[in-house]
């Protein structure tokens, strides 16, 4: 592969769409996509991280292909604008993360809208962060179905308060594994009809909150890996990151493995990125930069996707 320095968010929906609309007569793939919230190009095993293992995000590589270098936003609203329209930010009305400048303006086009038109049930479980009320609000955006909250930031991630479809709920349990929960069930009652299953989780953002079997694997452990940029004295931080990023890669692999049960797998295109570099000045193959800066540390990030039978392995 030719590794080319290109942000591919802006063109990563247009280029999909183009991709498979052409297929929808015969193969109607599903389509998965995870999105990480602050997690670093090297906070997975696969990139070289040995403090922490993520074998399920790290398996959509060996199963299909990364791109070593891909670009998005160093902040997450203009990542996820772009992705969603596959436009640059600055052109959907994204230009910050607060104060509505997080909001796509109404007259965009998303790959929501597309796949919905096309006749594929569509939903979103997790963090959108485009825009709260109609017609921002995902259920105006091409999703039939959406669980999770609208801003950028939320405080609690036990049993919070959430949205499903505008009605305010009480979330179940961790919002990660909540959200993979409602995902699965959503997969489950489309299994029969193509699908497009959109999972932007909300971490490892702050608050740095994981469940105890997560971040008991953590407390005590030596992190040998460092950001480049100096020694790193948030090391609590660190490991609560890791553990959160950890318990990411479970529930992915709670839904790759749900896909292989109702055999799915073989017709669904599976993606996972980050909307931007990490939280914090933790190891991250050597980058320079962190969140909010324009280095590659804060815009460079993982990008795998599985498609069996049209990628090959590795």
């Amino acid at each position: 592969m030719t590794h080319r320095k290109i942000k591919f968010p802006r063109a990563l929906a247009t280029a999909l769409v183009s991709a498979i609309l052409p297929t929808l007569s015969a193969a109607r793939p599903n389509i998965v996509i995870f999105l990480a919230d602050d997690q670093g190009w090297g906070d997975i095993s696969g990139n070289g991280n040995i403090s922490l293992s993520t074998p399920h995000i790290d398996s959509l590589a060996d199963q299909g292909a990364t791109i070593q270098h891909f670009f998005v936003c160093p902040v997450c609203a203009p990542t996820r604008a772009e992705f969603l329209t596959g436009r640059h930010s600055g052109r959907t009305g994204v230009r910050g993360v607060s104060r509505g400048q997080e909001r796509i303006n109404a007259d965009e086009q998303t790959i929501a809208d597309v796949f919905q038109a096309a006749g594929y049930a569509t939903g979103i479980f997790g963090k959108w962060h485009n825009g709260s009320q109609a017609p921002y609000h995902p259920n105006s955006r091409g999703f039939d179905e959406f669980y999770g909250f609208t801003s950028g930031h939320w405080g609690h991630y036990f049993g919070p308060e959430l949205e499903h479809n505008t009605r305010i709920v009480k979330g179940d349990g961790y919002v990660t594994d909540d959200f993979t929960n409602k995902a699965i069930r959503f997969i489950e009652k489309n299994k029969a009809a193509p699908f497009l299953c959109y999972i932007p989780y909300c971490t490892p953002h702050s608050p740095m909150q994981v469940p105890d079997a997560f971040w008991n694997r953590f407390k005590d452990k030596e992190i040998k890996q460092r950001h480049k940029q100096g020694e790193n004295k948030a090391i609590a931080h660190n490991r609560a990151a890791l553990a959160m990023v950890e318990n990411v890669d479970w529930n992915v692999g709670r839904v790759l493995k749900r896909l292989d049960e109702l055999k799915l797998t073989d017709n669904t295109i599976v993606i996972y990125f980050s909307d931007n570099g990490p939280n914090g000045r933790r190891w991250n193959g050597g980058l320079r930069g962190i969140k909010g800066s324009l280095d590659d540390g804060g815009t460079r990030s993982v990008f795998n996707i599985r498609w069996p039978g049209r990628i090959k392995n590795g």
